[in-house]
């Protein structure tokens, strides 16, 4: 088939997904490969690397069949990654030293409190993080520490560390290139945000040799071009690379300061574009890289919310009130309302703006009369209020107006839930025409690279509106319904103190 094809390769935490997207950006082929999840020890969460470039492969190769095209006809490939998970291998033999360790492994908890006094304001004002074993540079040194003959290898500058990102280019350009992009690299708790480069008060601090580390490089830029030993017989631009939030974010195509985005999973990914300059939260909300283009760095406020999808598989697989989340819409509506139920899931504590680790979960306002369409309705609920608790606060951490929220991710589908978000919110859900947003802005940054687009108006204009969502709530009743769900809030925090 003529015509042009742009492939974006989303390696995730539960599976790799590939999208081919056609010249008019529709999606042309999609496969998919679940990664095996590897739970070693309790808090412990590994990944094989040498299985996550098998099941690129894999990936690749069914969404071209289902395209039917074949490699030979892709323009450029763009890659997003999970973040913080990171892989250390050998250089010369191309063998991780260790399974990759994956950004929910909390393994490094321990050693993360133990530098926090020393290192953490330095950290905070350089980086924009805290200190925490989500990142990736606790679990570097812990490969380090722990790994039998890692440490002389490194002396014999033998080892190769990077997230996945990294790992992927590298074992896509039979280890010519070695670099990532300044918003993964910004997930490590290494990198400057100021200078876009590693920072060596950091990499002292934590022993790190930067030689091991990757060149950092813009989102948008020809790395270098797949092997054909490696790549199905071809060669083709490596141009795009980003966190997955931050190319969901530019794959909504959120270009302007304020614009913002949330994709609904297992939690809630919340990212904000605040401009050219880093704002700081006071509020505990995460600064970060969104993307680097020529050279100049745009940022974003980073909010997360623990628990919302996860709620719902809970009522499924915990409470066994329903049989799939597909149920809960239907519910939701016959519950009529929720009854004065409130369910706070705060299975593990509540973040941001609430900050409290010893918070627990509550369904509170329960009668006789409660029905399990109310749990239910309540559950969904539960989700909008905290994307509109972390949504606040971020309107006031950068005290920029707020006109729509872009939305992505399986929840996007229950109608229900989005017309809530509305209402909580007061202002429009939009959910874009293509639900993979974020191999979608992989390949966007991948087509600006090699010039198939000018400018982001461009890509803007590229971007398609499947749904509008417009709130439709009172201001008093909008008002009432978050009084007490605050008031809920109150009554979860604090209960696992002792």
């Amino acid at each position: 088939m003529a015509g042009k094809y742009y492939l974006g390769l989303d390696s995730g935490t539960t599976g790799t997904t590939a999208l081919v997207m056609d010249q008019d950006w529709n999606v042309a082929g999609r496969g998919y490969k679940e990664l095996t999840q590897r739970y070693p020890h309790p808090g412990w969460v590994e990944h094989d690397a040498m299985e996550i470039w098998d099941s690129v492969l894999y990936a690749v190769s069914e969404a071209c069949r289902k395209a039917g095209i074949d490699a030979t006809q892709l323009r450029c490939i763009g890659i997003d990654n999970q973040g913080e998970t990171v892989v250390l291998w050998d250089k010369t033999t191309g063998i991780p030293v260790y399974n990759a360790i994956v950004w929910q492994d909390r393994r490094t908890a321990k050693y993360a409190d133990s530098i926090t006094e020393k290192y953490g304001n330095m950290v905070r004002e350089k980086t924009g993080l805290m200190i925490d074993a989500y990142f990736s540079a606790t679990k570097i040194r812990w490969i380090i520490d722990n790994v039998p003959g890692v440490r002389e290898k490194i002396k014999e500058k033998k080892i190769l560390a990077g997230t996945l990102d990294t790992w992927l280019i590298w074992k896509l350009t039979h280890g010519r290139v070695f670099v990532t992009d300044v918003t993964t690299a910004s997930r490590t708790m290494l990198m400057n945000i100021h200078t876009g480069q590693w920072d060596q008060d950091i990499l002292d601090a934590l022993d790190i040799d930067r030689s091991m580390l990757a060149e950092i490089c813009d989102s948008s830029h020809i790395y270098g071009k797949t092997d054909p030993l490696d790549f199905f017989g071809t060669e083709i631009p490596i141009s795009g690379s980003a966190v997955d939030q931050q190319a969901a974010l530019f794959g909504q195509a959120c270009y302007k300061p304020g614009s913002i985005k949330c994709t609904y999973g297992t939690g809630c990914f919340m990212l904000m574009n605040t401009g050219d300059k880093p704002i700081y939260s006071r509020n505990g909300i995460l600064t970060t890289v969104a993307w680097g283009l020529n050279g100049k760095m745009t940022f974003a406020l980073d909010g997360g919310v623990y628990v919302t999808g996860a709620a719902t598989q809970w009522l499924r697989d915990g409470l066994k009130i329903i049989d799939s989340a597909d149920q809960t819409e239907a519910m939701a509506v016959a519950a009529g309302n929720n009854g004065d139920v409130y369910f706070v899931p705060a299975f593990s504590g509540l973040a941001a703006p609430h900050w409290d680790s010893y918070a627990r979960g509550t369904i509170i306002g329960i009668t006789g009369g409660t029905t399990r369409e109310q749990i239910v309705r309540a559950c969904l609920e539960a989700t909008a209020y905290q994307v509109k608790d972390n949504l606040d606060v971020m309107k006031l951490d950068a005290n920029i107006p707020i006109t729509a929220m872009r939305v992505d991710g399986g929840a996007v589908a229950n109608g229900f839930l989005m017309q809530f978000q509305a209402d909580i919110l007061g202002i429009p859900v939009d959910i874009a025409a293509v639900h993979d947003t974020t191999p979608l802005g992989a390949a966007y940054l991948a087509a600006l690279a090699i010039g198939d687009f000018d400018d982001l108006d461009e890509i803007q204009a590229k971007w398609k509106l499947e749904r509008s969502y417009e709130p439709k709530m009172s201001v008093d009743e909008r008002e009432t319904l978050l009084y007490k769900w605050h008031k809920a809030v109150e009554r979860s925090k604090n209960w696992a103190e002792d």
